[in-house]
C-alpha cells in the first residue's frame, strides 16, 4: 500500500511555489494544525482531516490565476498571491494599503495603476477569488478520492470566525474545526517564515476573534515556542510524515492514478491555453509507448509522467505563459525552470520518485538542446523520448497566445522537421504520429444535458473569454451570453470559470481543430 501523506506531501511543493510560499509550506502548516489541535483536545479523526485540509487548501490557487494575472496583477498572478497572502479582509484600510504599495511590483507604472484600480474598484473581486479557490480545491480533493468531511471543510477556505468572510453565513463554530485549525496554522506559518516568531505571535493575537477562532489562538500562544520549534528546521519532511494521525491514510495504485490526474488538472488550469493538455499528452504517449513495445509497467509510468510532466508550470507567472510576443532571455529561464520544479515535486513524493526524471525530461531533446538539464539523446530512455515527442505534437495542436492551433497535418510536418534537425528521433516520431491518427468518436449527447450553444459558451468561458468577447465571437448579445453562462453553471454545478474549465476538461469538451 501507498501512504497518501507521502504522495500529497511531495506534490504540494508545486502548490507552495505557485502560491509564492517557501517550499514545504504546506507540510509545516499541516504539522502546526495537528499539534495545535492535539493541545486543544481535538479528536484524532478530526486531526487527520485537518492534516489533509492543510495539504489540499492551496490546490485551488491556480483556479483564479488567469484573473489574478490579467485583471488584478499586472501579469503576475504569483506576485499578487504573495501580496494578498497576508491580507486581512476584516481590515479594509490595511488591505488597500498593501494593494496600492505592492501589487504589480516590477511592472510599468501604467500597468500597476491599472491593476490597483481594477482590484480596488471591483468590489466582487475577493468574492470571486474565494469562490474559485473553494470550487477548484473541492473538485481536486474529490478527484483525489478524499472523503466528504475534507471536501466539506474546503468550502470554508475564506470563512472567518466573525462571519465577515465567505460564505457570509458561516461564523464561529459553524466553521468546521478542521478549517479553523488550518486558518490559525496557515497565518502563523506565513508570518513566521516572513517575519519571525514575534511577528507570528503578534499577528495571531491581532486576528483572534476576527479571522480566527480565539480559543485555538489561545492554545497556540500558550505553547508558541515549542510549536514554532517544530517548523524551524530547514526541512520538516520526516516530522511531517510522523505527524499524520493514525490510522494513516493508505491508497492503492489505482487511487494513486486518481491523485496524479487531479494534479494534472491543476497544472493545466494554470493557463486558459493549456486546458486538457497534460491529460491528452498522457494518453497519446501511452498509446505510442504500447506500440513501441514497452511493458505494461513502463506504459503506466509513461501515462503518469504525462499527467505530471507540466506540474512545475504553476511556478511561472501567467504573464509569461500567456505572453503573445517573444519571450525575453529572463522569461525563458523561468520557463526552463518549471521542469526543475516538476522533478523536485515528484522526487519529494516518494511513491512517484521513479517517474520524476521521466516527467521532467519531456522537454529534453535528442541533440541536447532541451531543458532543464540539456541531456543528449544517448542518455534519454525510450519512454522519455516518446513523452517528449507526444508533448511537442500535442502542444502544436493547441492554441497558444503567439499562434493559432496547427492542423494535424501541419503539426505532423513540424514534428518531422524536428526529426530532420536531430531533435526528435525517427522511431518515436512515427509512433506518436501513428498514435495520434487513432480515430475517436464524439459522445452521442453532451453531458449534463448541455445544448450545442451552451457547449460553445462553456468552451469560451473556460478559455477566459469575457461575456462581451463571447458575444462578438458567437454573434449574440452579451445579455444572452450572461443567461447561457448562468444556465451552464447551474447544469454542471459550478460557480466559477475555474470550475467550468475543469468540467470542460473532464468531459472532453475542449475542441482541438
Amino acid at each position: 500500500m501507498i501512504r497518501m501523506a507521502e504522495v500529497l506531501g511531495g506534490l504540494t511543493l508545486a502548490t507552495d511555489v505557485a502560491s509564492a510560499n517557501q517550499p514545504e509550506k504546506a507540510l509545516r502548516t499541516a504539522i502546526l494544525a495537528v499539534e495545535i489541535g492535539r493541545r486543544h483536545g481535538v479528536a484524532e479523526p478530526e486531526l487527520r482531516d485537518a492534516f489533509y485540509v492543510s495539504l489540499l487548501r492551496y490546490l485551488g490557487c491556480v483556479g483564479f490565476a488567469h484573473e489574478e494575472a490579467h485583471h488584478y496583477g499586472a501579469g503576475d498572478d504569483i506576485g499578487t498571491r504573495y501580496v494578498m497572502g497576508m491580507a486581512d479582509m476584516g481590515d479594509m484600510f490595511g488591505t488597500a494599503r498593501r494593494i496600492v504599495g505592492r501589487i504589480g511590483a516590477g511592472a510599468s507604472v501604467g500597468a500597476r495603476v491599472r491593476a490597483v484600480a481594477r482590484l480596488l474598484g471591483d468590489g466582487e473581486a475577493v468574492k470571486k477569488h474565494a469562490a474559485s479557490q473553494c470550487d477548484t480545491s473541492i473538485r481536486f480533493a474529490a478527484m483525489a478520492g478524499m472523503g466528504e468531511r475534507v471536501t466539506t471543510a474546503l468550502e470554508f477556505i475564506c470563512a472567518r470566525w466573525d462571519g465577515k468572510g465567505t460564505p457570509a453565513e458561516a461564523q464561529g463554530t459553524a466553521i468546521p474545526i478542521t478549517m479553523r485549525l488550518h486558518h490559525v496554522a496557515d497565518v502563523v506559518e506565513i508570518a513566521y517564515h516572513r517575519a519571525g516568531r514575534s511577528s507570528a505571535m503578534e499577528l495571531a493575537r491581532k486576528r483572534s476573534g476576527g479571522a480566527m477562532d480565539p480559543g485555538l489562538v489561545a492554545t497556540f500562544l500558550a505553547g508558541a515556542g515549542e510549536l514554532l520549534d517544530l517548523i524551524a528546521d530547514a526541512s520538516v519532511w520526516d516530522r511531517f510524515v510522523a505527524t499524520e494521525p493514525r490510522p494513516h491514510l493508505e491508497i492503492t495504485a489505482g487511487q494513486l492514478d486518481d491523485v496524479t490526474r487531479a494534479f494534472a488538472y491543476m497544472a493545466d488550469l494554470k493557463s486558459t491555453y493549456t486546458l486538457g493538455h497534460s491529460l491528452a499528452v498522457a494518453e497519446l504517449a501511452a498509446r505510442a509507448a504500447t506500440a513501441c513495445g514497452l511493458t505494461s509497467a513502463e506504459v503506466t509510468d509513461v501515462r503518469r509522467a504525462g499527467w505530471l510532466h507540466d506540474l512545475g508550470r504553476v511556478s511561472v507567472s501567467n504573464g509569461v505563459w500567456d505572453k503573445p510576443g517573444k519571450l525575453t532571455a529572463a522569461e525563458w529561464e523561468r520557463v526552463r525552470l518549471h521542469a526543475y520544479w516538476t522533478e523536485r515535486s515528484l522526487y519529494q513524493a516518494r511513491p512517484l520518485r521513479p517517474i520524476a526524471q521521466l516527467a521532467a525530461g519531456s522537454h529534453e531533446r535528442a541533440d541536447g538542446s532541451g531543458y532543464h538539464r540539456a541531456l543528449p539523446g544517448a542518455v534519454l530512455a525510450k519512454a522519455s523520448r516518446i513523452l517528449g515527442a507526444a508533448d511537442a505534437y500535442h502542444a502544436m495542436r493547441e492554441p497558444r497566445p503567439y499562434r493559432p492551433a496547427l492542423s494535424a497535418d501541419a503539426a505532423a510536418r513540424e514534428l518531422r522537421a524536428e526529426v530532420a534537425a536531430g531533435r526528435v528521433d525517427r522511431e518515436t516520431c512515427a509512433a506518436v504520429l501513428d498514435a495520434a491518427g487513432v480515430a475517436t468518436s464524439r459522445l452521442p449527447s453532451w453531458p449534463a444535458q448541455l445544448t450545442d450553444r451552451e457547449v460553445e459558451v462553456l468552451r469560451l468561458v473556460a478559455r477566459g473569454q469575457s461575456n462581451k468577447q463571447i458575444a462578438a465571437k458567437l454573434g449574440i448579445s452579451p445579455k444572452t451570453v450572461q443567461h447561457h453562462v448562468a444556465h451552464v453553471y447551474a447544469k454542471i454545478g459550478v460557480g466559477s470559470r475555474a470550475g467550468a474549465a475543469i468540467f470542460a476538461t473532464e468531459h472532453g469538451l475542449l475542441d482541438v481543430p
